[in-house]
């Protein structure tokens, strides 16, 4: 039997109703008991592999980035060094506050746009806060301005397109391996786009990273009430808005814009109408892959959701037009500027082989990149998501195949906290299909904790 595509538990005005005493939200049931084994199993292993990870960090010499396995501490990019700027004596009191208050936004009696509205605007000061708990203001643009990551980042190849956008993307496969780290090994959409909106300076890059990251989480409740009823959906939002990795990433690393265009292309995939999944969907889904290649693991989740909701020939049909849309976008690309997109991709390959990723063995990064992904995302999210798989829901099935699957290809080794940061909002969503009403406040307030540590006892380069 499968689930239902649409599910709203909403009043006439739109409004979530509080669950009665006893009863789940949208009389869905909760995740059985039985179904703890499953999160405690996963847990098991993260544990061994960090452990593993530290072990080996001790124990065999250095190699490469501090370490055999290519990572300062396996299994995550993240270095010890503590560091609180004043900043933070705002800041803590800020996430206190919206602890507190946020959990009321999903039985506030406001329309949905409005709930959007607050929920950008929560994780937008959540994102500020934190970044500045650490560095000042100057945490802000730091990722972009010193050390190791802003060499690597978009704004040293910005020069590159001074030969004419045409030009650009007629010889990107070649040009590719001349650029700085990231754009060589990423399609030419990020260089693109900074060029067509005039944006060649550290200020520019970084709002633009920011506020079209933090999109992201009104699109994840947009895409929660495409799957899951109104007051789940609110709480997905909420979940994003409070993620260590979105929260930390969201305002240092390109791949916070990067999944709010994958998240985009997710809510018109996924959606009822048959002229926004098949034609609109497919089309922004192109427009992400211009971006990041991984981001085309999103279809694939759409697919996989679509087919345990409505069966494998709707799912078919969803992965024929979205692989359609992609292909036709690609060679009419082509055609209008020269742009090989299979030249680009083996280059983006080369790109990764001769990066620190060579020496990153692929027997531990195999559980490794996910484990990161895990604990970055958030303890409590993660365990939650887990549940739901076990309890067999549509979107924590399809995450999960997308994951497991990105683990074995190896292609990803480490940095998953950041390159995976697309499939966050998934996992958003599977822990909000499962996770009690009651439980949430406590939820918020762990991840809350959890994202201040990280932050303010760590440096993770981004």
């Amino acid at each position: 039997m499968h689930e239902t595509l649409l599910r709203r538990e909403v009043r006439t005005d739109g409004v979530a109703r509080a669950p009665r005493r006893g009863e789940l939200p949208g009389g869905e049931r909760g995740a059985r008991a039985g179904d703890a084994r499953l999160p405690l199993a996963v847990a098991a292993v993260v544990a061994l592999v960090v452990v593993v990870g530290a072990v080996m960090t001790l124990a065999l010499p250095e190699r490469a980035f501090d370490s055999y396995l290519g990572a300062p501490h396996p299994p995550f990019l993240w270095l010890w060094r503590p560091r609180v700027d004043p900043l933070a004596f705002a800041a803590v009191p800020v996430f206190v506050l919206a602890v507190w208050q946020a959990p009321r936004l999903r039985w506030a009696r406001v329309t949905p746009p409005v709930f959007a509205g607050a929920i950008f605007v929560l994780a937008l000061v959540l994102r500020l806060a934190l970044s500045a708990a650490r560095e000042g203001s100057a945490g802000w643009y730091a990722a972009f301005v010193r050390g190791f990551n802003a060499d690597n980042e978009y704004l040293p190849s910005l020069p590159t397109l001074d030969l004419g956008l045409g030009t650009f993307l007629d010889r990107f496969d070649v040009l590719a391996p001349t650029l700085s780290l990231h754009p060589s090994a990423h399609p030419p959409g990020m260089l693109v786009t900074l060029h067509l909106l005039g944006i060649d300076g550290v200020t520019g890059m970084t709002w633009l990273v920011i506020l079209v990251g933090t999109l992201a989480v009104p699109l994840t409740y947009a895409l929660g009430r495409q799957l899951l009823d109104e007051s789940r959906a609110r709480c997905a939002g909420l979940l994003m808005a409070f993620s260590p990795s979105a929260l930390i990433y969201g305002v240092s690393s390109a791949d916070a814009l990067f999944a709010t265009l994958g998240l985009a292309a997710a809510v018109a995939l996924v959606a009822r109408r048959r002229l926004v999944s098949r034609l609109l969907g497919p089309l922004l889904l192109a427009l992400a892959a211009g971006f990041s290649y991984p981001l085309l693991a999103v279809g694939a989740w759409a697919a996989l959701v679509r087919w345990r909701l409505s069966g494998p020939i709707a799912a078919a049909r969803l992965a024929a037009a979205a692989t359609a849309g992609v292909v036709v976008v690609y060679a009419g690309l082509y055609g209008a500027t020269g742009f090989d997109p299979l030249a680009s991709l083996a280059a983006a390959a080369d790109a990764y082989r001769s990066s620190v990723a060579t020496v990153r063995p692929y027997a531990y990064w195999v559980l490794g990149s996910p484990s990161a992904f895990l604990v970055a995302l958030g303890l409590p999210i993660s365990w939650y998501a887990t549940r739901a798989v076990a309890d067999r829901r549509a979107v924590a099935l399809a995450l999960a195949a997308i994951v497991v699957v990105s683990a074995l290809l190896g292609f990803t080794k480490a940095e998953t906290e950041r390159i995976w940061l697309f499939m966050v909002p998934f996992a958003c969503l599977a822990a909000a299909a499962v996770l009690p009403a009651r439980r949430l406040a406590q939820v918020l307030g762990a991840l809350a904790l959890q994202a201040l540590a990280i932050e303010l006892l760590l440096e993770t380069i981004w």
